[in-house]
């Protein structure tokens, strides 16, 4: 017997370390022996510690708690986990999106708002972030948007040229930059801002009824934001500051909440609305579909494992429930793919078996094999089968994913209604939404922006851009840009 006890020191399949403080070698001062598996396992295991970023949405944090109805949705939703009274635990990750693993929380960013409920009948993923809208409304834009953002190929440098470049090209983006520019553009923690589908999803009830939904979690702590000023200085002294400040909260018991409010769209209103409701740029004027409260989100466990509970951490909008579908959004149908197909690539095929990610609902798949497949299959393993092995259920939410639609086959935008107009949000949203204070810091954050090596003819297209968004704004910020440029002369 070695005396092992609990606390004993071991490899990774138990057995007890003789030191970890020194190899095995020849001799006191001799070379190192091959066969001290001790040393090779840390060194081995070590250099295989990190896993590959997220290609958006890298750094990130989150933590654990659950989500509880306290409304009647029953006339909209079958869903299990949304009817009034019901408790389901979740984990939430938020996360920046341009930067990588190690970069300032306090960027001026969108903030990823991503959420997995451990229902009943399965694992159902939200996938959002703290706007309403975003920067492009078809996915093969998708990629070329987050190459703007990121790092340059020649010197690994983050350039707004190339931003810029990007969304004056790119008029659909005027609304979410407008929102990206202003004070939300940076929030003071991650408690401190609300979190939204931006996609348009559905809901089935029992009787089959479908409804258009869009997802609002408002903070319970109040809206805060940091300035420019205020956020460059804290990149200074505390890069992780939003991890920690959630981190911390949750560990003296200031555990956050968010209220879960609905927009629901009748499902014939979709086809004759004035703007088109499965457009990512564009919000649902609240006049038109009013908020509909549906029940409270608390945070109140940290990871303990930050590596296995947050980092591999999967969330996909293709996990749904009944009672829940999808939309003819089509950023949000090509998610339900590409998110998927992300995680297996960076995580690995059995991905769902992470226990973060194992649903607490039974699960029944012939899916066999591949890299570290954990959970054991029994025969038989193929359908249809006369040994007894699971079978499809033709009644499982038939109506969940389903949509009228027609046409031939087409590379096309989708078709412009009456209020359509790119710029006509981002419009209301300086002059309906912010005050002239707000106006201000808006202006001086745009001004400070391309002020960070935008060139020519980019500079003067944007310009227009935001001339296109409000004359006056555009005029406002083309006199600052100037003037800093004669500053500088």
């Amino acid at each position: 017997m070695t005396g092992k006890t609990q606390n004993t020191e071991t490899t990774a399949a138990g057995e007890p370390y003789p030191s970890d403080e020194n190899s095995l070698t020849v001799g006191n001062d001799g070379p190192i022996v091959m066969h001290d598996h001790f040393l090779m396992e840390q060194m081995a295991a070590f250099n295989r510690e990190m896993i590959p970023d997220r290609q958006p949405h890298a750094k990130g944090g989150g933590a654990f708690g659950h989500f509880e109805v306290t409304e009647d949705l029953s006339a909209y939703t079958k869903a299990d986990f949304l009817q009034k009274g019901k408790k389901t635990e979740m984990v939430a990750r938020f996360s920046t999106v341009a930067g990588e693993s190690g970069s300032p929380d306090t960027w001026r960013d969108p903030r990823g708002f991503a959420l997995k409920f451990y229902t009943e009948e399965g694992n159902f993923d939200m996938v959002g972030n703290n706007t309403p809208v975003f920067f492009v409304r078809d996915p093969m834009k998708f990629q070329h948007f987050i190459h703007s953002q990121k790092r340059r190929a020649d010197n690994g440098l983050r350039d707004h040229d190339m931003q810029w470049d990007f969304w004056t090209q790119s008029p659909q983006s005027a609304h979410q930059v407008t929102w990206l520019m202003g004070d939300r553009g940076i929030p003071a923690t991650w408690r401190h801002m609300n979190g939204y589908s931006s996609h348009t999803y559905m809901w089935v009830n029992a009787d089959g009824e479908r409804f258009w939904v869009k997802y609002h979690f408002k903070t319970d702590q109040g809206i805060k934001c940091l300035t420019q000023d205020q956020a460059d200085e804290m990149c200074a002294t505390d890069n992780d500051y939003h991890r920690r400040d959630l981190f911390d909260a949750i560990g003296r018991g200031d555990y956050p909440t968010w209220t879960l409010y609905v927009q629901i769209m009748p499902y014939e209103d979709a086809k004759t609305y004035r703007i088109s409701p499965f457009d990512l740029t564009k919000v649902w004027p609240h006049e038109d579909y009013p908020l509909h409260k549906v029940g409270t989100m608390t945070l109140n466990s940290n990871p303990t494992d930050f590596h296995s509970e947050i980092e591999q951490a999967a969330f996909e909008p293709n996990n749904m429930v009944p009672g829940t579908g999808v939309s003819p959004d089509k950023m949000l149908l090509a998610r339900t793919i590409s998110y998927a197909d992300a995680h297996r690539a960076r995580l690995g095929v059995n991905y769902k078996q992470i226990p973060v990610n194992v649903p607490k609902a039974p699960v029944n798949s012939y899916t066999k094999g591949g890299a570290m497949r954990i959970q054991k299959v029994n025969d038989p393993v193929y359908a249809p089968n006369t040994k007894g092995g699971p079978q499809a259920d033709p009644s499982a939410h038939p109506q969940d994913n389903v949509w009228d639609a027609s046409g031939e086959m087409q590379r096309a935008a989708y078709t412009l209604r009456a209020d359509d107009g790119d710029f006509n949000q981002a419009n209301d949203l300086v002059n309906k939404v912010m005050d002239e204070a707000a106006r201000e810091r808006l202006v001086n954050n745009v001004v400070g922006h391309l002020c960070g090596g935008v060139t020519e003819p980019i500079l003067q297209r944007a310009f227009d851009y935001w001339k296109n968004v409000d004359q006056t704004i555009g005029e406002r910020i083309e006199k600052g840009v100037r003037d800093e440029q004669s500053k500088a002369a």
